[in-house]
């Protein structure tokens, strides 16, 4: 075994070590996760406070079944832990105690070492194949790598699927073998049970990303270029429709979730999302709502087209929309783009071409006289190789329904290059707010030293970028003259 990265985070009260290694005997690096406190005898005594524990908690089917009944569930299962371990270990310090609550918490009523996989901040995705696999995990940096991790038995996979399905009021069984459920926490859970995923039960958990994404960010990862920003910015202030489009994982809602901070403050946003992804900063006139799944009789459901429709009678300015998925939600933006509203949206589509098809074929279907609504489509790429996301294309889309190429990434020197000229971005621009081409040019210009300004002084969270693009619309020239100071 060759260490190739070793790093620590905490799981609740528990400190966790990763190293990461190299085996010549296996084709992918191995993720090995270990909690160094707890020594042999430690464990042994654990597992018979455990054992002593099932029998001390007495639940009923009613108590397991009811969503409602977590919290309670979960102080039973923490006061009777607490109890045994002052009666099997008295001379523990306070610290230690709690360690080992949270340990015994996790293993007994939460989803056990799954749950520390889920604490490190550098995994994207968690993957259950089978019992006699071990766990997959996605590393943002190092791709898909086997973990140490094992799940003694199918029904043990089966039990955390069932109790992941009983906390968003959902089941899980042979009768009904999918499950697909956003935790509170904002996760996504996909599970199958055998004989639907033929070589075992499965769990597909993605991460959340705790800390939000900002362009701040993405300029500093080199996603984007600070001239490209600057003209989404631009495009964005003078209400032209975007679209968000790219492959799995290349980070659509995260890019979408960036731009949204270029929203002026006196407009009304409304966004729509299974799951709310995208916060925008305080200072925005905001509401964001989120569907809801239908409950185990099948009522109740708020889908995003309910969501979509309801938005416009909101008198919205802007209106987000997390991913277009069918012809009649894409219909309904197209016609919120015909009545003055500016839409930002995200697609599944690889490249500006991709997106045209989608969007004007089966299922969605929309008529390719209405694509010229959008103004401006971005499209998102990441290399799976080495796991980067790039913008891959900019792209405006022309009053016939063809597109033109703006913006091209450039794989070989890894930059986002001009390819062509505008023939309606800028031109439009001009006839709708009065500029000259010159004095667009100089709005990003100014635009750029402000990117720059926030990039060099680290301002890059939510609220903090939020509140220097609200000072630019409402206070433009002391900022541009304390940004050149």
């Amino acid at each position: 075994m060759v260490l190739i990265q070793t790093y620590n985070f905490f799981s609740g009260n528990i400190p966790i070590t990763v190293n990461i290694e190299s085996d010549k005997n296996d084709f992918v690096l191995i993720y090995k996760v270990s909690i160094s406190s707890i020594s042999a005898n430690t464990e042994v005594i654990l597992e018979k406070i455990r054992d002593e524990l099932v029998d001390k908690v007495k639940l009923g089917v009613a108590d397991i079944t009811d969503p409602k009944k977590v919290d309670y569930i979960r102080n039973k299962f923490k006061s009777t832990i607490i109890y045994l371990l002052d009666k099997y270990l008295p001379d523990i310090s306070e610290e230690t105690k709690n360690f080992l609550t949270t340990y015994l918490m996790q293993k007994s009523f939460g989803l056990g070492k799954i749950e520390i996989l889920m604490s490190d901040p550098d995994l994207e995705e968690v993957v259950i194949n089978n019992a006699e696999e071990p766990i997959w995990v996605y590393h943002h940096k190092l791709g898909w790598l086997k973990t140490n991790v094992y799940l003694k038995d199918e029904e043990l996979i089966k039990h955390y699927s069932s109790l992941i399905g009983r906390k968003v009021g959902r089941s899980i069984t042979l009768l009904t073998p999918l499950l697909d459920a956003h935790l509170e926490t904002g996760d996504r859970v996909n599970a199958t049970l055998y004989p639907i995923s033929s070589r075992g039960n499965t769990i597909t958990i993605r991460k959340f990303a705790v800390k939000t994404i900002t362009i701040v960010d993405m300029i500093n990862n080199g996603v984007i270029s600070i001239s490209s920003a600057s003209l989404l910015w631009n495009s964005i202030q003078y209400e032209l429709s975007c679209l968000i489009t790219g492959g799995t994982a290349t980070g659509k809602t995260s890019f979408l979730g960036a731009v949204c901070c270029f929203f002026p403050p006196n407009q009304r946003i409304i966004s729509v999302e299974d799951t709310q992804e995208i916060k925008l900063p305080k200072y925005l006139h905001w509401i964001p709502m989120i569907t809801r799944q239908a409950n185990v009789e099948g009522k109740g459901e708020v889908t995003m087209l309910d969501l979509i429709v309801n938005s416009l009678r909101m008198r919205p300015d802007r209106i987000v929309v997390g991913e277009i998925r069918r012809k009649q939600e894409a219909e309904t933006l197209f016609e919120a783009m015909h009545t003055g509203h500016s839409v930002y949206a995200t697609l599944h589509a690889n490249d500006t071409e991709e997106t045209i098809n989608r969007l004007t074929n089966p299922p969605i279907d929309v008529p390719k006289v209405l694509l010229p609504s959008i103004s401006l489509i971005i499209v998102m790429y990441r290399n799976r190789r080495t796991g980067i996301r790039r913008i891959f294309q900019i792209s405006e889309v022309l009053r016939d329904s063809k597109y033109n190429v703006l913006l091209q990434l450039d794989m070989r020197s890894d930059k986002l290059t001009a390819i062509t000229k505008s023939q309606r971005l800028f031109p439009e621009l001009e006839l709708t707010t009065g500029l000259t081409h010159q004095e667009i040019n100089e709005n990003l210009r100014e635009k750029g030293l402000v990117l720059r300004w926030m990039v060099k002084n680290n301002i890059k969270t939510v609220d903090e970028i939020g509140k220097v693009v609200g000072t630019y619309y409402v206070n433009k020239e002391n900022l541009l003259r304390f940004v050149n100071k």
